[in-house]
């Protein structure tokens, strides 16, 4: 493998990932996160009322392919089953006419008079027919879904709820939001009115996002507008509480809001679509319960039967740095030169480029002896008059060296004559002398 520093991608398969693990250890190690987090009073956003430790489960390592996966089988296990009726399609006493009339031996429908009367029925390609392979209702619509995984995927996308690029890619307008992960006081958990609750949003910074959130109603696209969900809207803010106060009760009529305990936290909630960033705003309660729930990666989580949080694979993420490092880069073999390449020999009566290659001017003589076949261009009157003048010289040399018995034609015939009249005279001797 090559030492060029040119591709992460390439240069990652060059070693191995014990020696990577190595270098890793070798290099200092990156802040991932802020050691507190300021929690600030819901009545004025302005104030800090004090500050409170990062949670670990906030530092665990991103698994966007691990929230994919546990969301898209989560998500089927609300599913209700639905299949056609097992008499659909056959509910005629249709028979066949059989051969002899010149039509399919399709079962038709009885009777006459209407336009039923003898129409194809019960197959598949009949209009009216049964399905091919009819939907049943014992289909398996459930997935069962590892417990661990899913207290990763929810650690995950909680991790990513706290990192302003990603939920700023999600979508969300956090412009104006002060930091992230956004903790409010207590007093969140108690706000009885929606109004209230209203205010209370705009003033951390969130009135942007309520904007958008108002100006994504859209109506449905297909059937589901005719089945009660009309209506498509994107996700607000997510609302995270230790103790039901008045806050659901609150919350539960602003558009796009969504309230969640901590203590139930949903992975469809906090990655909807199956992508993480969603914009969570955490009550102080919530917030310490949260460190107590999932605990640190060395004692693990208390409130958690049997569980600790991911690892993350390596202890330093920045790749470049790791790849063009000294350490890597003195391991590595020489970058292997490209082998020499032949180009195919070309015809230069075939290829142009070939000929000007040779012959350089040839593209410039064939365009001019095209023009010079364009009727009424200036190339075609210029070689029009040289021609003219070329055939008036010619005319006029031999008008003046070749006149008479003097022209080369004529001189040259006249040795061949003067041999012929030789052998004749010696023809006529001979018949007289007999």
């Amino acid at each position: 493998f090559g030492s060029s520093h040119s591709g992460p991608v390439g240069q990652f398969k060059a070693f191995q990932l014990s020696r990577v693990l190595v270098v890793c250890t070798c290099l200092s190690k990156m802040a991932t996160a802020r050691p507190v987090v300021s929690v600030y009073q819901f009545d004025n956003a302005t104030e800090k009322a004090e500050t409170v430790p990062m949670p670990h489960v906030l530092m665990s390592p991103l698994r966007p392919d691990l929230v994919r996966y546990i969301h898209t089988n989560v998500s089927k296990n609300q599913r209700q089953a639905i299949s056609v009726g097992a008499k659909v399609g056959y509910e005629t006493a249709a028979a066949s006419w059989g051969t002899g009339r010149a039509v399919a031996r399709v079962p038709r429908a009885p009777g006459g008079g209407t336009h039923r009367a003898g129409q194809g029925t019960f197959g598949n390609m009949c209009r009216g027919g049964g399905m091919f392979n009819p939907t049943k209702t014992w289909r398996r619509w459930h997935r069962r879904v590892n417990v661990t995984q899913k207290r990763h995927a929810v650690a995950t996308a909680l991790a990513a709820s706290s990192l302003p690029p990603l939920v700023m890619a999600r979508g969300h307008r956090i412009g104006e939001v002060a930091e992230l992960p956004l903790v409010v006081s207590d007093g969140l958990e108690s706000i009885q009115k929606t109004k209230q609750a209203v205010e209370t949003l705009k003033k951390l910074g969130c009135s942007e996002e309520l904007q958008r959130v108002l100006d994504s109603k859209k109506v449905r696209a297909g059937k589901g507008k005719m089945r009660n969900r009309r209506y498509t809207m994107r996700r607000g803010p997510l609302v995270v509480y230790s103790e039901d106060n008045g806050i659901v009760r609150a919350m539960r009529n602003i558009p796009g809001v969504e309230t969640a305990n901590v203590s139930r936290l949903n992975l469809l909630k906090l990655a909807p679509g199956g992508n993480f960033g969603r914009f969570v705003i955490w009550t102080k309660g919530a917030f310490k319960k949260l460190g107590e729930m999932y605990g640190s990666l060395k004692s693990g989580a208390p409130l958690k039967k049997n569980y600790h949080l991911p690892r993350p694979q390596m202890e330093n993420a920045d790749l470049d740095r790791i790849i063009n490092s000294t350490e890597v880069q003195s391991v590595l073999r020489p970058k292997l030169e490209a082998p020499k390449k032949f180009e195919m020999k070309r015809n230069a009566l075939k290829n142009k480029a070939e000929m000007e290659k040779l012959n350089p001017g040839s593209t410039e003589e064939r365009e001019l002896r095209r023009k010079c076949r364009e009727q009424g261009s200036a190339e075609q009157k210029a070689a029009a008059a040289s021609k003219k003048t070329r055939v008036q010289a010619s005319k006029e040399h031999n008008k003046k060296h070749k006149k008479g018995d003097d022209s080369f034609y004529k001189t040259l015939m006249k040795a061949f004559e003067a041999k012929a009249k030789a052998a004749e005279e010696k023809e006529a001797e001979g018949e007289d002398d007999e």
